[in-house]
């Protein structure tokens, strides 16, 4: 009897390790997969621009870099096919600054910025 027992509870505690690793799997997979995202996000980001007039971007771009970078213009802009912007801003220090925006105003993460959530 006691060795039924003692087989009983060996049982119960193997199927409580195997599901601790089934879900320490889960859990590494999630982590994949947020890492793919980030990738791609990355890849998208530095993706082939072509230069365009500052004229031709969009008003919701222009809107968010009027609201989000005091006194900065679009010295130079540039737009890939799947209609991202990559501008380049004179600050109002007089300093250079690239951001990156989709055609609605919101903004891209670069590679810089998604290096560090990478580590």
């Amino acid at each position: 009897m006691k060795k039924l027992f003692f087989a009983t509870a060996l049982a119960i505690g193997s199927l409580t390790v195997v599901n601790a690793q089934d879900a320490a799997i889960a859990q590494t997979s999630t982590d994949d997969v947020t890492m793919t995202q980030t990738v791609d996000a990355q890849e998208t980001v530095a993706q082939d621009f072509k230069e365009v007039k500052a004229s031709e971007v969009p008003k919701p771009i222009l809107k968010a870099v009027a609201n989000d970078h005091k006194g900065a213009t679009v010295s130079k802009a540039y737009k890939n096919a799947k209609g991202q912007y990559k501008l380049v801003l004179a600050t109002a220090d007089k300093k250079e600054k690239t951001v990156y925006a989709n055609s609605k105003g919101e903004w891209l993460q670069t590679k810089k910025k998604m290096s560090k959530n990478m580590n």
